[in-house]
């Protein structure tokens, strides 16, 4: 009696087929840590409404925030490389999930700027050690769309874990802890169980950070990255700020708009990732940040939500674009050795961009949206200029 066997279609099999058992291990538990993310997009109401914060109380506890966030890179970096990329990232993992409790029975101010600086520097030490283990596991030619793959798990648990958040916050807060917690603990347990360590054994990265200063390729690349963080932090900080106050949306209206953001990369995405990963990883990456950086300027001429939904629609073209590129560019320059000093450096670029973007977009939100949004798409013009440069360099590695 024959067996009958069922394949993947064509297209799953170009999308899905060809990468390791334990990359989907690591996919898998970044999707349920995303779905399960729930804190943080509410910290400024949590810390207002539920533990009667002052604006000013809860901007300095983001900002403690922030500083842990700063260290944290570098930290994870080290670790990855010394002690390897499935303790640290199991151990961050752990740490999460404690730090969000403490944060949760935090009543009093120290004890929140407390929690909130040691979370700030736990929550992503995991992203080198996550990067390294996509690097050590998967070719260099399959190594865009994995890190796309990625970007796109991330980005489909956090609209789903978004969402439920807001609902679960009128239950009351503290079940959203309770969820980022678990997910954390599920998330530590499954690369734990199912990825293996790929840290090379027997080599010694004497040196630390130093040698990967001395690649002025990477250094140069963390600039550009630098710059497309610049740009895109302001999602989170002054567009919000400026569609409410200047253009005069609804919160509501605002919120519509920014979800075909998530709506746009979780249907398209997965479709483009694998022609993406073909390209030029140097020309594709500055083309999406040109791409990116006109979206923002035309953000200077929104009058309506529509308006704001185009705009969002023409960046979110260029994220998409982006997205997988950055990580195997940082895993082609990066000794197996030093991946995870060569993925914290990155990331580092990404944590400095969240705390400069409010201190640069505040002040030329004051001066205008055309100031803001057309330095901002400048800045983005500058990073994909810089990537063209940086170019014969990389294809050279």
């Amino acid at each position: 009696m024959s067996r009958a066997t069922v394949e993947r279609p064509p297209f799953l099999r170009s999308q899905l087929g060809g990468l390791p058992r334990p990359f989907w291990a690591l996919w898998g538990g970044t999707l349920v840590n995303r779905l399960g993310t729930m804190v943080m997009p509410f910290t400024g109401v949590y810390l207002t409404q539920s533990r009667g914060l002052s604006v000013v109380a809860a901007g300095l506890v983001m900002g403690v925030f922030g500083a842990g966030s700063l260290v944290s890179q570098v930290v994870a970096g080290v670790l990855t490389d010394r002690i390897g990329r499935r303790a640290t990232l199991s151990g961050g993992m752990l740490a999460t999930s404690a730090a969000m409790l403490a944060l949760g029975y935090s009543t009093s101010l120290p004890a929140i700027l407390a929690s909130m600086f040691v979370l700030g520097l736990v929550i992503d030490v995991y992203r080198p050690a996550s990067n390294a283990l996509v690097a050590d596991l998967v070719s260099p030619e399959e190594r865009p769309r994995a890190y796309g793959l990625l970007f796109w798990g991330i980005n489909l648990g956090y609209s789903v874990g978004m969402t439920a958040g807001g609902w679960l916050a009128g239950i009351g807060f503290i079940w959203l802890f309770w969820i980022d917690a678990l997910s954390g603990v599920v998330f530590a347990v499954l690369v734990w169980r199912a990825v293996p360590e790929t840290r090379p054994q027997g080599s010694h990265s004497a040196g630390g950070f130093l040698m990967v200063l001395r690649d002025r390729v990477m250094v140069g690349f963390t600039l550009v990255a630098l710059g497309n963080a610049l740009v895109y932090s302001q999602t989170m900080t002054m567009l919000p700020v400026a569609m409410t106050d200047v253009v005069k949306l609804t919160a509501g209206q605002f919120g519509t708009a920014m979800a075909l953001n998530g709506v746009l990369i979780v249907l398209v995405q997965p479709l483009v990732s694998g022609w993406l990963g073909r390209r030029d990883p140097a020309r594709t990456l500055a083309t999406g940040l040109a791409v990116m950086g006109v979206g923002f300027a035309m953000t200077a001429y929104v009058t309506t939500t529509l308006g704001l939904a185009v705009t969002i629609a023409v960046w979110t073209a260029g994220e998409i674009m982006t997205a997988g590129i950055a990580g195997a560019v940082v895993a082609r320059l990066a000794p197996p050795e030093l991946r995870g000093r060569y993925s914290g450096l990155f990331g580092f670029a990404w944590s400095l961009a969240a705390m400069l973007a409010p201190l640069l977009g505040g002040p030329l939100l004051e001066l205008g949206s055309r100031a803001l949004w057309f330095t901002i798409g400048g800045v983005g013009f500058a990073a994909a200029i810089g990537m063209l440069l940086l170019g014969p360099a990389i294809r050279r590695r």
